[in-house]
């Protein structure tokens, strides 16, 4: 019986310990909770010191967007048009760029969720024409690098870099699509959370123009192409079950492009010597000649008959306008017309 006695005994003990470790678990769970709230005015003021545009760079699925400088933002050249295209669009403006309302006028009060909306709107619409600029693809560049946008899920591109882009640069058409320059296709994000992100946030231009502005960032060898097989034989591509598109994953090949290059080049520079051998020609045309040449020019040109190769002749035989034995005309030119009109007229009696 002394056994049975012993077991319980051990049994309440562990239960003591038990119920001891509970407690202890749970008033250190009272204490970080209390520690997490004395931290929460600390990050709230963290938050209350960003600005509008870090806060909304910094949200969850904006990681697309860079940050615009309020610089760009109060050019009103860059704002061109997007006062008829956004509503609210002042106060979406002032929200911005962080300008409070002194008279905190009550008439927008209620409309505060709609101003909000515009205010996305366009600082979206004024991204887009921000990542066009040369800072702002210098963003862009540093997050293609370090992998933000993501990679391509097509796996013949292994793993390729993507860029944002949209399918049409109208608001509130189409959402945000990921180009790659692998396989020069687009593709939806793979997460869901950039479904509401708009594509015109970034536009149809942004990602042509950055690899055209940035060509060492295009990935050097050309994407694999899938061919279809049945059997170890590759289906035509004029079967409806063939290929499709295969030229368009089809990139030139590097010689070739090269060698035109070289080509144009060289024509590039015999053009540019043709031209300077013509204004040189041109200029020694255009030079003024020596003294000397223009008197020998000035007797050549006495000893020419003028209109003709031959030289003059200075014959007294012939009749000149000194010696000519017509007498010198007295009458005056209506004299002359009267007896033209009057010869005629008797001329046209006889005839009658």
């Amino acid at each position: 019986m002394a056994e049975p006695s012993n077991t319980t005994n051990d049994d309440a003990e562990l239960a003591i310990r038990g119920q001891h470790a509970a407690e202890t678990q749970y008033h250190s769970e009272l204490n970080t909770d209390e520690s997490d709230l004395e931290e929460e005015p600390y990050a709230s003021d963290e938050s209350a010191s960003l600005t509008w545009i870090s806060w909304f760079c910094s949200l969850k699925g904006h990681e697309y967007f860079c940050e615009v400088p309020e610089a760009f933002i109060e050019d009103e050249f860059n704002l061109t048009g997007l006062s008829q295209t956004v509503n609210y669009y002042v106060e979406a403006l002032d929200m911005i760029l962080d300008i409070e309302d002194e008279n905190d006028d009550p008439q927008y009060t209620d409309e505060i969720e709609a101003i909000d909306g515009s205010a996305e709107i366009l600082y979206g619409l004024i991204h887009a024409r921000y990542i066009l600029t040369r800072s702002g693809m210098d963003q862009m560049a540093d997050k293609y690098e370090n992998g933000e946008f993501g990679t391509c899920p097509r796996y013949c591109c292994d793993g390729a870099f993507v860029v944002p882009c949209g399918r049409t640069d109208v608001p509130e058409r189409d959402s945000v699509k990921l180009f790659c320059p692998s396989c020069n296709d687009i593709y939806a994000p793979p997460s869901s959370r950039y479904q509401k992100i708009d594509g015109a946030y970034f536009g149809t231009t942004f990602p042509h123009m950055f690899f055209q502005t940035f060509p060492t960032l295009v990935p050097d060898d050309p994407a694999a192409l899938y061919v279809p097989r049945i059997y170890g034989f590759a289906i035509n591509e004029r079967s409806k079950a063939g290929p499709r598109m295969h030229w368009l994953r089809m990139l030139p090949d590097k010689a070739a492009a090269a060698a035109d290059a070289a080509a144009d080049d060289e024509d590039d520079a015999a053009h540019s010597s043709d031209s300077q051998s013509f204004v040189e020609a041109r200029d020694h045309a255009a030079e003024p000649l020596p003294a000397d040449a223009d008197a020998d020019a000035d007797g050549r040109a006495e000893s020419m008959d003028v209109g003709t190769d031959r030289p003059a002749q200075n014959d007294e035989n012939m009749p000149t306008a000194s010696n000519s034995p017509r007498a010198p005309h007295t009458g005056s030119p209506a004299d002359d017309r009267r007896k033209d009109y009057s010869s005629s007229a008797s001329v046209s009696a006889v005839a009658a």
